[in-house]
């Protein structure tokens, strides 16, 4: 099975075997992508389809992160509104917006066609509904919104939920697809082109060359040259300024089998609870299943999140006829404080031949796409019509300062937080099997998880990216760092950048006979 970033299982890890590829070392590549989820997958193969020599390198394996945790919505109507992006950027931006996100959805269905990807891609409406007379007058808004972006919407007599509702509307040209069937697709193709992959290669340092070329060194002593390269990274590895203008969350994503088969829309669905819930089937051995999302919040800021799945659970059991749960997760994704991605060169790092994309919301699948053409546009051609509405060098508007300001005031009050917290616990025994704290060891302070067997494992909770303190994730049993968003297992080792090393390990071993 596939590997992923989180300890549950999504259903796309678990319908898709990923073989390995072999390895030919090239003198040097035009293009060295780092990340090999939908973005580095997607620009390699439009790179090496256009003569470019590409390697594609992975810390871990392809679609390891959020790209096989998505729900895999495929949507013009985005999650951050329109009315949102229209008051932070102007119409005629915002219609960009709406273009481009159109743009990625065919780009999609050309690679199926090109490549013969088979990967459950289903066109479909939308629909979003509101439930009470505040939720109806947002809609309203939204509505406007979305048409004046040149979005075909228009108010919905019958939406596919078997619950009640006030009002809807209902919008066209939306989809759903597999992802990692589509990525591993996409993978095939950019092999037969003749592009390379590395896997379980951790790039730690980038330094310039001779001859305008960049040396890139992996954590396992390799050694790359390169003469441009993209952070595919969903965010950008190391500390730096474009860290400070994203704040990551987390998501929950179930799939259920209902008692009745009919309940399951052929269209995506979006609610308007703060935060909303999204719904969709998914076709897994030849039967539908419902999968809902939502429960949205920042990462490590939320007391336990374990609960999110319970209450998500109880949400869906309250307005369907429930058969068995069958899978649930959660992902990571990083929203900008603008509300658009990051997309193209990137100044602000060291070298000049940089580019990367980043701050997707939950709109990963449309985004990476987007990205994949933004960026070989501006490496093969040297420009892109998207390139100053996403640029990662833009200003935003002062309300995008403001909220940047309120960003970075929350990332230091957990760094802060974490290290003024006091520390009741004095004996490792009272901590319980299956969980995990921050803790006072013999005047050291430890981050320690007990697992189901009484095993103990230590780590230095101080987050290697920015110093932040991290904190115990008991859905997914990782450490997450509150401040921008570096994820490690339980033994430290590292999940989601930007940070760029595990955590420390404390080299003591106990179980519960040896506390007790």
């Amino acid at each position: 099975m596939m590997k992923r970033d989180g300890n549950k299982i999504s259903i796309w890890q678990d319908t898709v075997e990923f073989p390995l590829a072999g390895m030919d070392k090239s003198l040097c590549y035009d293009v060295l992508i780092i990340g090999a989820g939908i973005t580095g997958l997607s620009t390699g193969l439009r790179l090496q389809r256009e003569g470019l020599n590409c390697l594609l390198i992975d810390a871990h394996n392809m679609a390891f992160g959020t790209s096989s945790g998505t729900s895999a919505h495929l949507n013009t109507v985005l999650d951050t509104p329109y009315t949102d992006i229209i008051r932070q950027h102007g119409i005629d931006k915002a219609i960009q917006v709406a273009r481009s996100a159109r743009q990625a959805i065919l780009d999609i269905e050309v690679n199926l066609e090109t490549y013969g990807i088979d990967c459950d891609l289903r066109r479909c409406k939308g629909y979003m509904y509101a439930q009470d007379e505040e939720q109806e007058t947002e809609l309203h808004r939204l509505k406007e919104a979305i048409a004046k972006v040149k979005i075909d919407v228009a108010e919905a007599k019958d939406v596919p939920i078997p619950f009640d509702y006030t009002q809807a509307i209902v919008f066209e040209g939306q989809g759903t697809f597999h992802p990692t069937k589509y990525m591993l697709g996409l993978r095939r193709a950019f092999l037969d082109l003749g592009g390379q992959l590395v896997e379980n290669s951790l790039v730690q340092q980038v330094n310039a060359g001779a001859d305008d070329k960049l040396e890139v060194k992996t954590a396992n002593g390799q050694l790359w040259l390169a003469r441009k390269i993209v952070y595919a990274t969903h965010t950008p590895p190391g500390v730096q300024w474009m860290n400070f203008r994203l704040a990551p969350y987390r998501s929950y994503i179930q799939v259920f089998e209902l008692q009745n088969d009919a309940d399951c829309p052929e269209a995506v669905i979006y609610d308007m609870d703060e935060p909303f819930h999204y719904y969709r089937t998914v076709w897994h051995e030849g039967k539908p299943l419902l999968m809902v999302g939502g429960q949205d919040h920042k990462t490590a800021h939320d007391a336990n999140e374990r609960y999110n799945f319970s209450e998500l659970e109880a949400f869906v059991r309250g307005k369907y006829e429930v058969k068995e749960k069958k899978y649930e997760w959660s992902s990571q994704y990083y929203e900008s404080q603008d509300a658009l991605p990051f997309i193209g060169y990137c100044t602000s790092r060291t070298h000049k031949n940089e580019l990367l994309a980043t701050g997707y919301g939950g709109n990963g699948m449309i985004f990476g796409t987007l990205a994949a053409r933004i960026l070989s546009d501006l490496i093969i051609k040297g420009k892109s019509k998207y390139e100053k509405l996403y640029s990662p060098t833009r200003v935003g508007p002062l309300s995008a300062v403001r909220d940047l300001l309120i960003e970075n005031l929350d990332v230091i009050k957990s760094f802060v937080k974490g290290r003024l917290r006091a520390e009741d616990m004095e004996e490792l025994a009272e901590l319980g099997r299956g969980q995990a704290s921050v803790i006072r060891y013999e005047g050291d302070k430890i981050g320690v998880y007990k697992d189901e067997n009484g095993k103990l494992y230590g780590v230095d909770p101080v987050c290697r990216h920015a110093a932040c303190i991290v904190k115990w994730n008991t859905a997914e049993k990782s450490w997450d760092c509150p401040c921008h968003g570096a994820r490690y297992d339980c033994e430290g080792h590292l999940l989601n950048g930007p940070a760029l090393a595990p955590l420390k390990k404390w080299d003591w071993e106990h179980n519960d006979e040896e506390i007790l």
